[in-house]
């Protein structure tokens, strides 16, 4: 931590603690990476996941006009430069100050009346973790089918093992295994989830190269990659493919989930914020787009010769709720078209599985750490929140219209959770936070001012005025008949119900929260 930058925060926050929590938490904040690799590697397991290899593709998909999905990549990219990286920096730089988790963090930036705030960044990512934990298992349990069963040579048997699945119990068992397996990673603390990104991350991206490198090689593949790549500028107009493209790269990158700020938090002082978020949001986006143009290419491969465009891309975007079975249904098709299939295809579900991992433990992590900071033993917080997040998954596991209620309404949030986090960044002040904290490391790059810029006009008004705009249309022109039901899933009431209702908690619980987090004096 830089010389005089705790002094400086509690100064500015006016906290007086009076109580000391017990020696298991002090030691926690002790904790580093052993180094800038292993930091990097385990913010990119972060970020390089399933939301890249598995959502990616869908949402670029459902959100193509009739000529290419290019449009939607071209906002997709906007959003990286004036969102996703911007925030990645404050939320390395939060973490490096803070030295704890979420809501701590955020009660000292921005004041202790600002915790429920950081309760509400955590709580986004929770909830994303309830049913991202179901989607582990669903790579976990095609790992398993790709090892035990031959690979599936057309649509109809490669469906039907997805909707086989589906429709039994299974997916509760295995997510079910993979909190399990998350919690005994996190349990052993930050080297041990550095350790496990150190072969999770590398094994993943060898796999991910492959996987392109035979997808560009089959008959059609051309097609399919070219229509990813050709912009339809008409879909510009429409506000949910601007507010597709935010959330996506949030999914993407990691950015304002509070996970990087978490990781941040265990980063040596000498480290710089910058260069770091940079690889971060650029490598990652680079694997999104490398994961997509497999799909794509994989899935006009095999449907371009017997279907039309307009036919083939109705299966893309509709290859189960939201198209979450696109990975799942196309991927063993590619592998059975190429030679050693099998053992390929058990690699790349291997490195999905490894993909999933990595950020599950990461989500873990931040809740587990925000109870450490309360006083609770890492082992217990563990516990509490795998077995909780566990039971919350459940009605994703058997249900997938509410899996897909909760990936939008949570999904959207991520909006809310950056604007916030430029809210802490802004009460603290942006260009002497970036002094202090970013643009002080010696070798590194420097945010400059027009870094002050984004975060103090550009991220707010990119939440404030997606939000309104959708809300407008939605009960306007999208869906005026539905807009106000909350039980529809996809409806402008249900997404506001639920975050006033995680928000009325906080904010009714913020006292009680900061003091356990800072201590007794908090408030003083």
């Amino acid at each position: 931590m830089p010389t005089g930058c705790l002094p400086v925060i509690r100064a500015r926050s006016t906290q007086h603690p009076t109580t000391q929590h017990p020696i298991h938490t002090m030691a926690e904040k002790d904790q580093r990476f052993s180094s800038r690799l292993g930091l990097l590697l385990s913010v990119l397991g972060i970020a390089v996941g399933t939301g890249n290899i598995w959502r990616f593709p869908r949402i670029a998909a459902t959100n193509s006009g009739d000529a290419g999905a290019g449009a939607f990549l071209f906002a997709w990219l906007i959003f990286l430069l004036i969102w996703s990286v911007p925030l990645i920096i404050a939320e390395y730089a939060l973490g490096r100050k803070g030295r704890m988790g979420v809501v701590g963090t955020i009660a000292k930036i921005a004041g202790p009346g600002k915790g429920w705030m950081g309760a509400f960044i955590a709580f986004v990512a929770t909830a994303i973790m309830f049913y991202y934990s179901v989607v582990a298992g669903w790579c976990v349990y095609y790992f398993t089918q790709m090892v035990a069963n031959p690979l599936p040579i057309d649509v109809a048997s490669s469906t039907a093992i997805w909707e086989g699945f589906q429709g039994s119990m299974l997916p509760i068992v295995f997510h079910g295994l993979a909190m399990g397996v998350g919690a005994i990673i996190v349990i052993n603390g930050i080297k041990s989830i550095e350790r496990a990104n150190k072969i999770l991350i590398p094994s993943l991206l060898v796999i991910v190269l492959i996987s392109l490198v035979r997808a560009v090689t089959l008959d059609g593949s051309g097609e399919g990659i070219a229509f990813l790549f050709t912009p339809d500028w008409a879909t510009l107009s429409n506000p949910r493919v601007w507010l597709e493209a935010l959330t996506q790269n949030a999914w993407d990158t990691g950015a304002g989930w509070g996970m990087i700020l978490t990781y941040g938090a265990y980063m040596h002082a000498k480290h710089g914020v910058v260069k770091n978020s940079v690889i971060t949001g650029f490598g990652n986006n680079l694997v999104s787009l490398l994961a997509a143009i497999t799909i794509f290419g994989t899935v006009f491969a095999v449907l371009g010769a017997e279907m039309s465009r307009p036919e083939v891309l109705e299966i893309m975007r509709t290859s189960g709720p939201a198209a979450t079975g696109l990975t799942f249904i196309w991927m063993p098709q590619l592998f059975a078209k190429m030679a050693f299939g099998n053992p390929l295809a058990i690699m790349f579900f291997l490195g999905l599985a490894f993909a999933a991992f990595s950020s599950l433990i990461s989500m873990i992590e931040l809740s587990t750490r925000i109870l450490v900071d309360m006083g609770i033993t890492r082992r217990k917080a563990v516990i509490y929140i795998c077995g909780i997040s566990f039971l919350m998954g459940v009605p994703s596991a058997v249900n997938l219209t509410f899996f897909g209620n909760q990936d939008f309404v949570w999904g959207v949030a991520l909006m809310i959770s950056g604007a916030f986090m430029a809210y802490a960044v802004n009460k603290y002040g942006v260009s002497v936070f970036r002094q202090e904290a970013i643009d002080d490391i010696e070798g590194d790059w420097k945010a400059g001012a027009k870094w002050d810029v984004i975060m103090r006009w550009l991220v707010p008004a990119q939440a404030v005025v997606l939000l309104v705009w959708w809300f407008w249309l939605s009960a306007t022109a999208y869906a005026p008949d539905t807009w106000f039901n909350p039980l529809d899933p996809y409806s402008v009431a249900t997404v506001t119900l639920q975050w006033a209702i995680v928000l009325g908690l906080f904010y009714w619980g913020n006292k009680w929260m900061v003091k356990r987090t800072l201590g007794e004096g908090a408030f003083e």
